[in-house]
């Protein structure tokens, strides 16, 4: 009997709860546990094992470059990282708030590693999250126009719940930089949330779009106005990490 019911469990598709049977079943571990508990133990178990298998799904299709994590993240005071708003962030309420994050800072100050860290959370709470180098996903968009498939993709970055933009600005843009940019933007506004990093201020985004004045002004009006702003300073990282090796 017990062989049937570890079968039809798997043919469930409840192949954790199966392999927990069964083991309980070998070494005849039931003790004292009530019909009522040994069934709560089994489905716990189920889903636990579902869950990590969805956060495992997620953190892969997000792409990180890095694995990192909101714990290991430096507030050194020459950082100019405040603490408590960063803390405020990493509860991810800015994404049910639809609203967007900024990162700005020279090279080796951190930026994508703040970045990722904070979509590595939203993929434990089971957040659909993708990074990508901007410059790249420009250029996978441009090729997309070619094969007909342009409006499969943006479709796709449209129903990310958290998409990240790293290295944004460090290539110029052309008229079809812009007109993909205003695209993304304007259909995740309001409705989900991005995170930009640059090494350029935000001061200077407007120049780095280029083009005619009004699609710049559109896009800045979408991402300025909605977003949390973390401007990093001091020394690079990455020199530090050298001197220690």
């Amino acid at each position: 009997m017990n062989n049937q019911t570890i079968e039809k469990l798997r043919s469930l598709r409840l192949g954790a709860m199966a392999r927990l049977h069964l083991e309980h079943v070998q070494q005849n571990r039931f003790g004292e546990m009530t019909c009522d508990e040994y069934l709560s133990l089994l489905t716990d178990h189920q889903w636990e094992d579902r869950e990590n298998a969805k956060i495992d799904r997620l953190l892969k299709q997000a792409a990180f470059r890095q694995n990192a994590s909101v714990a290991d993240i430096s507030y050194s005071g020459d950082r100019n990282l405040d603490r408590n708003m960063f803390a405020r962030l990493a509860t991810l309420d800015f994404i049910s708030r639809k609203e967007n994050i900024i990162v700005c800072g020279a090279s080796g100050t951190g930026k994508s590693y703040l970045c990722q860290a904070l979509g590595h959370q939203a993929c434990m709470t089971g957040t659909r999250t993708l990074y990508a180098v901007t410059a790249r996903i420009f250029k996978k968009l441009r090729l997309s126009k070619v094969d007909g498939t342009y409006l499969k993709e943006l479709e796709k970055l449209t129903k990310v719940d958290l998409l990240i933009l790293d290295d944004f600005g460090l290539q110029a843009f052309d008229i079809q930089d812009r007109e993909t940019l205003m695209d993304i933007i304007d259909d995740r506004h309001a409705k989900r949330s991005t995170i930009i990093s640059s090494q350029i201020p935000v001061s200077a985004w407007y120049e780095v779009i280029g083009g005619e004045g009004t699609i710049a002004d559109a896009i800045l009006d979408r991402i300025v106005n909605s977003s949390h702003r973390i401007d990093l300073k001091g020394q690079s990282l990455r020199k530090g990490i050298l001197k220690q090796e």
